[in-house]
């Protein structure tokens, strides 16, 4: 059974008397481990309907250039050859989600969704639900508890809602049932993109082509699943004392799976809860309690993505700042090609950009000087965020928008007050060196590749 707090409806619609049960997949790409995708063939089996899957690819997606488009066409591959072994229809066109999803919806008794919780992602929920004659279900598959039921509210830090997540984990860290499909595999006329050839699709779209795909990172299910099996055997263990220093590589790598949904939040805690590592709870604590904590602010703050949106004690300081002096100042174009006077920033750049994915400490770090080294902070914010959904994987997402917002006072408290920062906490390169040897990992990012 599927708990009745993931599912939510979106309208009042009544079942239509139509050909196909939808589930339109948009946010949890994948066949394993997925909430909505069973919770349709459950529907299917009931009402004796074929189901379909359908996929909106838009090349208008915010921020999305050819190294996002590629990884998840990576995964898109792998969920279309999972519905294949599964007698179901994956219908991938290229079309806006809500457009084509609107245009289907003629055909469908009812249509399942997943849930997303970026103002593009809800927008397009909100207008189908208007658009459409059907019902239009809701299935929480991205969080371990849902956003709601975990609080009514915006929270102030992990501290707040910690124990809100925690007395309603055993409700919700359980495995997904997985329901056989019994329709056999049948035609239909509706057209449907083959992305057999990944090259040939991306050639298509409208899209920026200057952020090339990385080697590092190949999108899919299955590749998630590798790495987590490898980060529990080889790494885990040690993952408390060596999280927070770049050069040891011992991070899970899962962000970017997250955030195209292509492994499920669930199905990580469960397989890490199986464990007897000690270092197993702090890994859950960023795996739930710090990543629900930026779907929090994402969903009940609707200036999550602007400066706007930052807590008002922080933009009081920083604009009580605005005027100090700056030892050094740079322009957008400056910190994109990573031509700042620090080597450690520079690395961090050149990281994010070569890779896809730059170290989470590093990360803090690499926002703070954008804070320090800009003349305006509501500058330094848009840089941030600019640079970070350009560049990486899990750019463009809840944790991401959150983690810069960190950087700014969004979920912390104030500081000791000192020059630029005012109240927010400070970050130099004093503290790298203490946390780990920064000259060694300044040498392995010497160049933009």
């Amino acid at each position: 059974m599927i708990e009745k707090q993931r599912i939510k409806k979106l309208n009042n619609n009544c079942f239509q008397k139509n050909k196909y049960i939808i589930y339109w997949m948009q946010q949890s790409q994948r066949t394993e481990h997925n909430h909505a995708f069973e919770y349709s063939k459950q529907l299917a089996n009931k009402h004796d309907k074929n189901l379909i899957v359908f996929f909106g690819l838009t090349d208008n997606y915010p921020d999305a250039n050819l190294r996002h488009y590629s990884f998840m066409l990576d995964g898109l591959k792998e969920v279309q050859n999972s519905l294949e072994k599964q007698n179901i229809k994956f219908l991938i066109q290229k079309i806006s989600p809500e457009k084509g999803i609107i245009k289907l919806c003629k055909q469908a008794c009812i249509i399942i969704v997943d849930r997303g919780y970026l103002k593009i992602q809800k927008k397009w929920r909100n207008l189908v639900a208007k658009e459409i004659k059907c019902p239009l279900i809701q299935v929480e598959s991205d969080s371990v508890v849902p956003v709601e039921t975990a609080s009514e509210k915006e929270e102030y830090s992990a501290a707040t809602i910690r124990k809100k997540i925690n007395n309603k984990l055993n409700d919700f860290l359980k495995p997904v049932k997985k329901i056989k499909y019994k329709k056999n595999y049948y035609e239909t006329k509706l057209e449907s993109l083959d992305i057999s050839d990944k090259k040939k699709i991306l050639s298509k779209l409208n899209i920026d082509n200057t952020v090339k795909p990385v080697e590092k990172f190949i999108g899919g299910t299955c590749q998630a699943d590798k790495i987590l099996k490898d980060f529990i055997l080889n790494k885990l263990e040690t993952y408390s004392e060596k999280k927070n220093d770049p050069n040891e590589k011992n991070t899970s790598d899962m962000s970017p799976y997250l955030h195209f949904g292509q492994i499920s939040p669930v199905y990580i805690a469960l397989k890490i809860k199986e464990t007897q590592h000690k270092a197993k709870e702090g890994f859950l604590e960023e795996l739930i309690v710090r990543r629900e904590l930026s779907n929090n602010y994402v969903f009940y703050n609707k200036d999550y993505d602007l400066y706007e949106g930052l807590p008002n004690w922080a933009k009081k300081s920083l604009k009580k700042h605005e005027q100090d002096k700056r030892e050094y100042t740079y322009k957008l174009e400056e910190f994109e090609k990573a031509e700042t006077h620090d080597p450690y920033w520079n690395a961090a750049q050149k990281q994010m950009i070569n890779t896809g994915k730059m170290h989470g400490y590093m990360r803090m770090y690499w926002g703070k000087k954008i804070i320090e080294w800009t003349k305006k902070p509501k500058d330094a914010f848009k840089i941030a965020i600019y640079l970070n959904n350009k560049y990486e994987l899990d750019g463009r997402d809840p944790n991401a928008f959150t983690g810069v917002a960190w950087c700014f006072g969004k979920h912390d408290r104030p500081w000791t007050e000192r020059s630029v920062f005012g109240n927010i906490r400070y970050m130099n390169s004093n503290g790298l060196k203490r946390k780990f040897n920064a000259d060694l990992y300044s040498k392995k990012y010497k160049k933009i590749i």
